[in-house]
């Protein structure tokens, strides 16, 4: 990429490169995103060019180019951009060099056999951050230059992962320089990418807008090209002929010195028809004119695109390597090609001109060709596939058998996508009657990390179309359950598992789907019989040993029904001991295994932390992050990773711990989408959480941030959203509101028993409310919530039962109902409400030194709004007393 002649009015342009490379190598070492933006031919490329000279012996310069016809090939610019520095690094450097994002984004750089999962696209995203920052630190002596030209035709992971990279640069000493058409990328849907407005540092951000030529700077080509000689008229026809491209009118100023043309007013006549030759139909002309070896050569090299082998091309044309030694020679002449191995396009306008001009049945037998000349070359067939995507449909079963080995590498390299493009187009080959339903099938698993709509659809196709066993028929039918529930359709999910179930024959597949069915029946926020399917449960579940993976997972639920039930915590707690295997998921039921999904590992965790058993919950949580990070699950999962480790910290009463992982579940779904379930069990624990450290007006701008309210989703939200809701009402002091939503919450709940006034505070909330309006009814609701918090028996469901009814009791009575709260409370660890009855407790017996310790226990806490009260309490006490 070097600049051939002087740039014509870029100054402007050219100060603000200079400027922005200036920063990042003086003593401060400032990066940033200069954009470079403008239609084709308005000298995007010679501008990148200028930024690369005058940065040379300054910085690291990288860069990479899109291609027209390369935009399907995952991770092709990427790979261009940061695979030359890095197969230069020794195997055991490179691998230190990676740290945990090895397995996850190696290979997706193809330095490395992909292993493990198949790696979530925002964990592969998330490895090219690290792997990038950690290449600008080492090149911090001589900082880092990325030139990305041609940005719009970047394959759509590269895109993904250059847009979402150069947002977040902070104050990383490395200059990234893209360069697109904003016609192009807006056709690609993809007008925010490189938006100063997602900018987490706008100030770093710079444009430079391109604008073709004035007559002036048209002027001051054709003279400094043609002579001074040449008159105005000319030069202007000149100008009005490109309409002042910079592209158009630097090769029509060429075309004239070929043609020998005398630059005057009386030659301006000839250059609309010569300017046409260096265009569209004229350029497909004078190439013809070049003899058909070399018409047949550059066809060859238009289908392969970018960094063109010339030994490939010779292949794909039929030509011996002399042929195509002096082809090349001819079309480099020409001002067509330039390079020598690999060869590029003068201009990517000329690429696309050749490409188009090539008939369409020829076009698509080259790729085909192009496809084997690939494999043949030893690139492999996920290089080749995305030939294949061109050829037609031919009933060919090799091309079948082709795209679904490329189907298999991008996913595994984390390119689900272009997975599925591959599938797709495998389907309509078609394959075998035999293999049709297996391919849906896997092209339905294809999207199962990244888009559960989609994955919906070609699962029912799946299983509406004969060819599957037995096996793959449940496993087709769980992972479609699971992508309704992701998508927010747990009863249609249900409906879909029970009718699968009832043609099932008894074994393993009828309990995993018998297990999936009571998962997502329980998980619905209204269901019609919910007591019903409780005790169906129990009956299925409670003489079970866990000795196989579908005992486990029975075992599991009928642990998360017994402990939303309120049965006896330690029943409940014996469960999740039958279900784990030495105290963590069995193989086959982990994290990250795909059999049977992370849910089920979640359930044991968030059962345990509403048992009281926090130290359990925060080692199976715990195991999550690391198993999700490991296998480059950084997107949904590990958003729900920290929420799970955000919960077991507010349960534990460390609210200032538990805000943070809550903000950084928020933080890591917001980057995969939006109204996600993770949103909802984030929002709703960190709107739980700012209520308990005393800051009601940021639990509100969260709410309404997130849309937390009414209609709420289909599924429950953890913990029971409408509870959350009621609280965060009487908190802002909307106390009928507040009745109203936590009197529908408790009837929806108990109409199924669920009882647990840990994870559903309905009760305690609403008793308190009704004290002023409706005292008698408040009481009896507290003396219900006892009822129910004894028969489960933890200390925290006990302590937080006896404060409540501790309001409704005359002052001797509550007393005594504080100080057995205190006492349950002390020794359950839950610190927050350890902290909320010893106040209680203090002011009931007017105790400096009790509110003395409750404050300190707020402090601890982060509670600073029940400190400030504690301390304001202790003041309002007379020394006398």
């Amino acid at each position: 990429m070097k600049p051939s002649r002087p740039l014509y009015e870029r100054e402007p342009e050219l100060a603000v490169a200079a400027s922005a490379v200036a920063a990042l190598c003086g003593a401060q070492a400032v990066g940033g995103l200069l954009v470079c933006s403008g239609e084709a031919g308005l000298g995007k490329t010679a501008l990148l060019a200028e930024v690369q000279a005058m940065a040379a012996d300054r910085c690291t310069v990288w860069s990479a180019r899109g291609g027209e016809t390369v935009t399907s090939v995952p991770f092709h610019v990427v790979r261009q951009l940061l695979q030359p520095a890095l197969v230069q690094i020794a195997p055991d450097q490179l691998r230190e060099l990676f740290g945990d994002w090895f397995e996850t984004t190696a290979p997706a750089l193809g330095l490395a056999e992909p292993s493990g999962p198949q790696p979530d696209p925002q964990g592969v995203r998330d490895g090219l951050d690290h792997v990038v920052r950690q290449l600008a630190v080492r090149h911090s002596h001589k900082p880092l230059l990325l030139i990305v030209d041609d940005a719009h035709w970047a394959d759509g992971e590269s895109l993904d992962w250059l847009s979402s990279f150069t947002e977040n640069l902070g104050d990383l000493p490395l200059l990234a320089v893209p360069a697109y058409r904003p016609r192009e990328m807006a056709e690609r849907g993809r007008v925010g990418a490189f938006d100063p407005t997602a900018s987490s540092d706008p100030a770093k951000l710079v444009r430079v807008p391109l604008s073709a030529f004035t007559p002036d700077a048209t002027a001051r080509l054709v003279r400094e090209t043609l002579g001074d000689h040449a008159d105005d008229p000319f030069c202007r026809e000149v100008w009005a002929v490109t309409g002042g491209n910079p592209y158009e009118a630097v090769e029509l100023v060429a075309k004239v010195q070929d043609e020998d043309m005398p630059p005057v007013e009386d030659s301006a006549g000839q250059l609309r028809e010569l300017g046409a030759s260096a265009r569209g139909r004229g350029l497909v002309a004078r190439l013809e004119r070049l003899g058909t070896n070399a018409n047949r050569f550059a066809w060859a090299a238009a289908v392969l695109g970018t960094e063109i082998s010339r030994d490939i091309a010779a292949n794909l044309a039929g030509m011996s390597a002399a042929e195509a030694a002096d082809c090349t020679a001819k079309l480099r002449e020409a001002r067509i090609v330039t390079g020598f191995d690999p060869l590029e396009f003068v201009h990517p306008l000329i690429a696309s001109t050749i490409y188009d001009s090539i008939p369409g049945a020829t076009r698509t037998a080259m790729h085909g060709r192009a496809a084997w000349a690939l494999t043949d070359a030893g690139l492999g067939v996920a290089a080749a596939s995305r030939h294949l995507l061109e050829v037609h449909p031919d009933d060919d079963q090799g091309v079948v058998q082709q795209l679904r080995d490329a189907a298999r590498h991008h996913l595994a390299v984390g390119a689900p996508e272009a997975a599925q493009r591959c599938l797709a187009r495998a389907v309509e080959e078609p394959p075998r009657p035999e293999d049709h339903a297996l391919i849906l099938y896997e092209l339905g698993c294809a999207t199962l990390l990244s888009s559960p709509a989609t994955t919906v659809r070609h699962l029912r196709n799946a299983l509406d179309t004969p060819g599957l066993d037995d096996r793959e028929r449940v496993d087709a039918t769980f992972r479609l359950a699971a992508a309704l529930a992701h998508n927010n359709e747990l009863k249609e999910a249900a409906d879909t598992l029970a009718a699968e179930s009832a043609r099932t024959a008894p074994g393993p597949g009828l309990m995993r789907l018998q297990a999936a069915h009571f998962q997502w029946e329980g998980m619905q926020r209204e269901e019609y019989d919910g007591a019903a399917r409780s005790r169906r449960l129990a009956g299925n579940a409670d003489h079970l040993e866990g000795r196989d993976n579908p005992e486990r997972a029975l075992i599991t639920l009928r642990a998360f029904d017994a402990m939303m039930r309120g049965e006896s915590a330690d029943l409940v707690v014996e469960f999740c001991e039958r279900a784990l295997v030495d105290g963590s998921p069995a193989r086959g039921l982990g994290w990250t295994d795909s059999e049977w999904g992370f849910e089920f590992p979640t359930m044991v965790g968030i059962t345990y932390a509403f048992t009281d058993q926090y130290e359990r919950a925060q080692s199976l949580f715990g195991e999550a992050v690391r198993a999700f990070e490991i296998s480059g699950w950084s997107g949904a999962h590990l958003a729900f990773a920290h929420t799970l480790l955000g919960l077991v910290a507010r349960r534990r009463g460390r609210l200032a711990e538990a805000e943070d992982f809550l903000r950084e579940g928020l933080r890591l779904a917001d980057r995969v989408g939006t109204g996600l379930p993770v949103h909802w069990d984030a929002a709703c624990l960190l709107i739980d959480t700012l209520l308990a450290r005393g800051r009601t007006a940021e639990a509100r701008v969260v709410a309404d941030q997130y849309e937390f309210g009414a209609p709420y989703p289909s599924a429950m939200v953890l913990p029971d959203a409408p509870c959350v809701s009621g609280r965060l009402l009487l908190a802002e002091g909307r106390t009928e509101e507040a009745v109203a939503e936590l009197e529908a919450a408790g009837l929806a709940l108990e109409a199924r028993e669920r009882h647990n006034g840990v994870w559903a505070p309905w009760a305690f909330d609403l008793a308190r409310a009704l004290l002023d309006t409706d005292p008698a009814r408040g009481a009896e609701i507290a003396v219900r919530a006892r009822k129910h918090a004894e028969r489960f028996g933890t200390d925290t469901a006990i302590g937080e039962a006896l404060r409540c009814l501790a309001v409704f009791a005359p002052a001797a009575e509550a007393e005594k109902l504080l100080a057995d709260a205190v006492r349950h409370l002390e020794a359950s660890s839950s610190e927050y409400e350890h902290a909320l009855a010893r106040y209680e407790y203090g002011l009931a017996i007017r105790s400096t030194h009790e509110l003395a310790r409750a404050q300190r226990l707020a402090l601890a806490c982060g509670a600073d709004g029940l400190a400030a009260r504690a301390h304001q309490a202790r003041a309002s006490i007379r020394p006398s007393e």
